[in-house]
C-alpha cells in the first residue's frame, strides 16, 4: 500500500472513475493519505461522487507520472465516519482546510478495501500490489 501511496502523492492529481447508473464518471482528486493502514481519498458528501460511491462502493483510479509510468487501481470505497480518519486527512492536506472541517457535516473520507493496484510502464515491466 505505500508504494501505491507514494505514487499517488508524487503525481499529485488522480482520477477518480464512478458509477451513475450504468454511465461511468470520472474527475480529479488529489488528497490522499494513510491512516491507520489504510489508504483513503476524501470527497464532500454533498457532490455527486459521493453518492455515486455509496450506490455503488467500486472505483477505479488512474494517474500517471512523469516518467511515463501509470497506475490503475480498483478497489471499494468504504465511507468511514470516524472523526479522527477526517482529521487525518485534513492534516495531510492543508489546503483543503480552506474549505473544510472534521466536524462541518459535509466532509467524508473513504478508505480503500480489496484493492488492486497495477503500476504499468510501456516496457511491460509492471508491478502489482494488492491490501
Amino acid at each position: 500500500m505505500q508504494i501505491i501511496y507514494k505514487f499517488m502523492k508524487d503525481c499529485q492529481t488522480f482520477y477518480l472513475a464512478t458509477m451513475d447508473g450504468d454511465q461511468p464518471r470520472v474527475r480529479p482528486f488529489g488528497a490522499v493519505c494513510v491512516y491507520n493502514g489504510k489508504l483513503y481519498i476524501c470527497a464532500n458528501n454533498q457532490k455527486l461522487v459521493s453518492k455515486q460511491m455509496k450506490a455503488n462502493r467500486k472505483v477505479e483510479i488512474s494517474t500517471t507520472a512523469e516518467d511515463g509510468r501509470w497506475l490503475r487501481l480498483t478497489a471499494e470505497a468504504i465511507a468511514d465516519d470516524n472523526r479522527e480518519a477526517r482529521q487525518a486527512m485534513l492534516d495531510a492536506h492543508p489546503g483543503i482546510q480552506q474549505m473544510y472541517t472534521a466536524d462541518d457535516g459535509l466532509f467524508e473520507v473513504y478508505y480503500l478495501k480489496n484493492a488492486t493496484g497495477i503500476i504499468c510502464s510501456f516496457d511491460g515491466n509492471n508491478e502489482t500490489h494488492t491490501f
